[in-house]
This record gives C-alpha cells, sequence and structure tokens, in this order.
C-alpha cells in the first residue's frame, strides 16, 4: 500500500520527490520507495529530516514506527534519542521554547550553539518572561579552573571560555528583564540540560568531544521519580550552588 500521507504532506508543503531526497540526504528512488511502500519505514534521521522539511510529525507519516515503539515502562520518558545533539533538527528547539508557558532553564556549560541556531533568542525570551514564563541560565564561569582544565581536553579554536564569553554578550540583552535569571556553575560541565515545562533535552558529553557531536535524550514527564524528575534534581542542585552572574559582574 503506498503512503499517502507522506505524499499528501509533500503536495501541502510544495516539494518534489526530488526536493525531498535532497533535503534529507538520500537518492530520490529512496524517496519513491517510500511513497511506494506504506510500510517502508526510513531510517530515524531520516524520518526527523523529512518531519522537518514537510513542517509535520512524523507520526502522521510513519505512524507504524510510532506504533513499533510504544513503551509503557519508565523509558516511556524518552521521546527520542539522537546520537549528536547537531541531529535534533531545529525545529525541535523552536517548539520547546515557543510553547514553554511555566519556565525554561537552560543549564549549558557554554550555551554558545543557541545563539548560533536562533538568532532572536533574546528577543524571543524576553517577551516570553514578560508573559510570565520563569527562565533561567546556568553557565560555566569563562575565568574557572574547570573551564581551562575542559579547554586543554577539546583542544579546539573556539575556546570554552570564548563561547561563554559569546553567551555572557548575549545576556546582557536580558538583564534586568523581570523572569530572567543567570548563575555561574562548575559541576554540569559534563552534563547539559535544556528544561521546558515538562519536557527536557539532556547531553551527556562523551570524552573530548564538544557538545555537538555527544549524543541527546528528549524526555517527557510521565511519572514521579522518572528520568525527567531524576535531571531535574539534578539542576535544581545546580542551580542553588551558583552564583549570581550579574551580582558578580556588579562586585568585579
Amino acid at each position: 500500500m503506498s503512503n499517502d500521507s507522506l505524499r499528501q504532506a509533500m503536495t501541502d508543503a510544495r516539494l518534489t520527490e526530488r526536493d525531498l531526497a535532497l533535503r534529507c540526504e538520500v537518492d530520490i528512488k529512496t524517496v519513491s520507495r517510500w511513497l511506494a511502500d506504506e510500510a517502508r519505514v526510513p531510517h530515524p534521521r531520516h524520518r526527523w529530516a523529512a518531519a522537518e522539511a514537510l513542517g509535520v510529525d512524523e507520526s502522521v507519516l510513519w505512524p507504524e514506527a510510532i506504533r513499533n515503539t510504544v513503551k509503557i515502562g519508565p523509558d516511556r520518558e524518552i521521546v527520542t534519542v539522537y546520537p549528536y545533539r547537531s541531529a535534533c533538527p531545529k525545529s525541535v528547539w523552536r517548539t520547546l521554547i515557543t510553547e514553554a508557558q511555566s519556565h525554561i532553564t537552560i543549564a549549558g556549560y557554554t550555551n554558545y550553539f543557541l545563539w548560533l541556531e536562533h538568532p532572536n533568542l533574546a528577543k524571543v525570551l524576553k517577551r516570553k518572561a514578560e508573559q510570565g514564563c520563569k527562565i533561567r541560565f546556568l553557565i560555566g564561569d569563562p575565568d574557572s579552573d574547570v573551564t581551562r582544565h575542559r579547554e586543554g581536553i577539546e583542544a579546539v579554536p573556539l575556546t570554552v571560555s570564548t563561547r561563554i564569553r559569546i553567551t555572557l554578550a548575549e545576556l546582557e540583552q536580558l538583564k534586568g528583564v523581570s523572569g530572567i535569571e543567570a548563575r555561574f556553575g562548575d559541576e554540569h560541565i559534563a552534563l547539559s540540560v535544556f528544561q521546558f515545562d515538562d519536557e527536557m533535552l539532556v547531553t551527556p558529553h562523551l570524552a573530548k568531544l564538544v557538545g555537538h557531536d555527544s549524543p541527546m535524550l528528549h524526555l517527557k514527564r510521565y511519572q514521579d521519580d522518572g528520568l525527567y524528575d531524576r535531571f531535574t534534581y539534578h539542576v535544581k542542585e545546580l542551580w542553588s550552588a551558583g552564583r549570581d552572574i550579574w551580582s558578580a559582574a556588579s562586585a568585579g
């Protein structure tokens, strides 16, 4: 049976088979096979790429893939796993940021990539804070021993401290905005957590690899003391031990 849902989504998005093949980085014959056989389920990264290109959820395009991965245990809080943080579609970040109503916590050590991938992030966060969403940033101290040690491990031209200072410069746009706080912390050097109401993205940093080369989990809260709550505990502990960025800058 042909995949009519995929064909309709392509029609709605005004994309040809060749267009979709380019977006997904596959051969046009592969897209033709997807269309011809509803039971043919693409590799996850191709499903994500197609869903982003077509502007629909992958469950609409390949519902069988979702049915086959239905979970009922503690692992049901794992929405998706990405082998690389960079494999996560930008649309996922945009949706999580846009739909968060209560709180957003950005607890990455540098958070540098967010400003590159979302140029209007500061304006978006300011608007959300004005609407009552509490926003917290927990970043590394560019002058700490932990940061200097990590720079030696990564040994990349764009150093950890430089990436942090770029974030600090961006955060200046949010200084003084009610509902937005920022703190320094060093203990999350190997684990980034980005929390959006009852969903979060978690990246454990591997060995010498920078963030975008490390894996990432997309979690959604479904139970008490599950994965989501465990990582929430982690962030709360780090936040309570952090020191206010803007107060530290004023004191300096």
